[in-house]
């Protein structure tokens, strides 16, 4: 593998010559005790070094790789602190990405064109990372948009938590008739003939959403799998994410379902770190999964690439709520807590930890005195590591619970997706603190960061990040006030150092310094100096996780490992790949106005300048206007 030219830095070392340096770097380490250095080594997939170039020269040898990062920013690794990144990476290749994509019309081109290409029998889905507000047209693809631009070939296109759009042959091939009955929590839109028009609501349980992507067809072979799994990670890897605490989900069995990341680890082609939690599927036999889980395998088996975190994030179905926020609040069993009690207690006598699904301070009370009464008895949290996750209206009075009980938070930027819907249900002061993170902070609670991907919010951490300084949606609405935002340095300590100590590994990841692990990210813009809605649009030129290089692009094209091509042959993702990038910002209609008034006065104060020169005439020329030309 070749590295790039440098001046100035001859191979000298021998024993301890480092397997890779970069140099030239303006690095924000993220240790308080060193916060900013220009260079580092890496040896055996850890920092040996870090400092400067006279402090990495002696460890260059003739073996080294040397990275110029040509005066870049360098951040640690980013660790997306709940991420669906195993079922994601399972079916990453069978879908058409609309995230980023800034116009429905382009969209549909992209479908037109895909269900063009896609063989008989197979599906084009779009899944997640979109929301009708990114779009010029600011609405959702009508049911006859699908059917022209794909007449026979099935299309499912799903939409947020709310909803989901079939063309005709999809309502085919998913079965849907006039005699197919609503499922509980969904719903089947119909017209005035009795038929399925092709719209599908959830009423509040997106499972009616869920069970009908199911039914299109999956990926066959193991190797297809594990290609798909592998450029799912090389995408993260594309926006310097390096680490991810998969969250399960529904449709994620265990082991079946984690057997592609099993057998990828142990080949040494993890590009990515994955810690996994275990989620009960079946309503009424949470209970027995997790007992046999707990007979399977313990917290932190695994390896520093691969290993489990615990169980969450549903524990009992019963328990959790929905965040359709076009539907109004769920109401959760009257009893549910007895069940959720036995989960809970299971796991914490046998020294697992977990992670709670919650959007509501409704639900988060009620498990809370499940907790309490645990801790009363002596029993709760017994060491292990808890933690809710989304919480967007939890309360004051239930922060200040979960700190007294040693618990955690993890955010997600659902609402950069879905946060137009919130304002609508919930109104302006609400949507100020959904979720309230400096108050978490203030609380001294550790708030890890992530995005929820793949099937509502999009996989992109940036777009997470700049949600959490502007708190502003994908739509360019302001939701969060100043007071309720967060400075960039502790957005990025959320997306780093939180992520490694939800999972216990506060002391070797998070943090660019020696003997922690060499997992880092050269970025295309400075994060800490670009203007803020172009953050979202910042993506890694070289993404190294574990000393490797797994990612590389611009002036590092082909230093990262390579990869088999994507298939099938016919994915979206051979063709468009993933997320569409936009490169800056687009000016929303304000503050191009804004932008504009500015300009405005810049003209005026150059005019100005040139008459006090003598260079123009004193007084300003009249406007013209043709229209009122006599």
């Amino acid at each position: 593998m070749s590295t790039m030219p440098v001046g100035g830095l001859v191979p000298s070392a021998t024993g301890d010559a480092a397997d890779l340096v970069v140099r030239n770097a303006k690095i924000h380490t993220g240790d308080s005790h060193h916060p900013y250095a220009e260079a580092l080594a890496v040896r055996d997939g850890v920092i040996t070094v870090v400092g400067d170039d006279k402090d990495v020269a002696p460890r260059v040898g003739a073996g080294t790789k040397v990275v110029d990062a040509l005066g870049r920013r360098v951040i640690p690794g980013l660790n997306d602190a709940h991420l669906h990144v195993i079922r994601g990476g399972l079916n990453y290749v069978l879908e058409l990405r609309w995230d980023g994509v800034r116009s429905l019309r382009q969209c549909l081109a992209m479908l037109r064109e895909q269900a063009a290409r896609t063989p008989k029998g197979q599906w084009v889905r779009v899944v997640g990372g979109w929301s009708a507000e990114q779009f010029a047209e600011r609405r959702l693809p009508t049911v006859a948009e699908l059917n022209a631009a794909a007449p026979d070939t099935p299309v499912f296109v799903l939409h947020l938590y709310q909803s989901a759009v079939l063309n005709r042959a999809a309502l085919k091939a998913a079965g849907f008739t006039r005699d197919t009955p609503d499922p509980r929590g969904g719903r089947i839109v119909r017209g005035r003939d009795g038929e399925p028009t092709g719209m599908l609501l959830a009423a509040p349980s997106a499972l009616i959403l869920y069970s009908t992507l199911a039914k299109a067809p999956g990926l066959e072979s193991e190797e297809d799998r594990k290609t798909s799994t592998r450029h799912f990670l090389r995408e993260l890897n594309r926006f310097g994410l390096t680490s991810a605490i998969d969250a399960a989900g529904g449709f994620q069995n265990f082991p079946d379902n984690y057997a592609t990341v099993v057998e990828l680890a142990k080949a040494g082609q993890l590009s990515l770190r994955i810690a996994y939690h275990l989620f009960p599927q079946t309503p009424g036999q949470e209970i027995d999964d997790l007992a046999r889980w707990i007979e399977m395998a313990r917290p932190e088996d695994g390896d520093e690439w691969l290993r489990l975190n615990g169980a969450g994030e549903n524990l009992t179905w019963a328990a959790a709520d929905f965040e359709n926020f076009v539907q109004p609040r769920p109401e959760l069993a009257s009893d549910y807590e007895a069940e959720f009690e036995k989960a809970v207690r299971l796991l914490v006598e046998n020294g697992w930890g977990f992670r709670l699904h919650a959007t509501y301070d409704e639900t988060i009370r009620r498990d809370l005195a499940v907790f309490e009464k645990l801790a009363a008895e002596g029993l709760f949290p017994a060491g292990n590591r808890w933690l809710f996750d989304h919480a967007e209206t939890v309360s004051p009075d239930s922060l200040d619970r979960i700190a007294a009980l040693g618990g955690a938070m993890s955010v997600q930027n659902r609402l950069s997706f879905q946060g137009e819907a919130f304002v609508r249900r919930y109104g302006p002061g609400a949507a100020a603190d959904a979720p309230p993170i400096r108050a978490m902070l203030d609380r001294g609670l550790t708030v890890g960061a992530g995005t929820d991907a793949t099937r509502v919010s999009s996989y992109n951490p940036w777009v997470a990040l700049h949600w959490l300084v502007s708190g502003r949606s994908v739509g360019d609405l302001a939701l969060r006030p100043p007071e309720n935002r967060v400075d960039r340095h502790t957005a990025l300590a959320m997306y780093t150092r939180a992520g490694a100590e939800l999972t216990g590994e506060a002391e070797v990841k998070g943090v660019l310094r020696p003997g922690c692990y060499a997992d880092l990210a050269v970025l295309s813009r400075d994060y800490f100096d670009v203007p803020e809605p172009d953050i979202a649009h910042i993506e890694s030129l070289l993404t190294v996780t574990g000393g490797r290089i797994v990612y590389a692009a611009a002036e590092y094209e082909g230093l990262d490992e390579e990869l088999p091509p994507v298939a099938p042959v016919w994915s979206p993702v051979a063709h468009f790949g993933g997320y569409q990038a936009s490169g800056r910002a687009a000016v929303a209609g304000a503050r191009q106005a804004e932008s504009l008034g500015h300009a405005i006065a810049e003209s005026e104060e150059h005019r100005q300048w040139r008459v006090a020169r003598g260079l123009a005439p004193e007084a300003a020329s009249a406007p013209f206007d043709p229209c009122f030309v006599l």
